[in-house]
């Protein structure tokens, strides 16, 4: 049986000079662990480590969907300003 994946919907903050205002993550992920990894890995070193913190509480706090179908996980979607 194959494992459920979800949506997240994870808002993005990014401090100044690279955004002032942050954005959003679309991520298909199987856990928050899986979308944590996904997002770091998609960043290219933008969003500094001292920010990871921050990141997995925003995990913590995303919109979640559970998808009816089992699909690859992956970065979705990044929107930031």
């Amino acid at each position: 049986m194959a494992q459920t994946k979800f949506l997240y919907i994870v808002d993005h903050y990014m401090p100044f000079p690279h955004s002032e205002y942050g954005g959003l993550w679309n991520v298909i992920a199987k856990d928050d662990n899986e979308c944590f990894d996904l997002i770091t890995s998609e960043d290219d070193g933008n969003f500094y480590e001292k920010f990871y913190s921050n990141l997995r509480e925003n995990i913590l706090n995303a919109r979640t969907y559970a998808l009816a179908e089992n699909v690859e996980s992956s970065v979705v979607e990044s929107f930031t300003t």
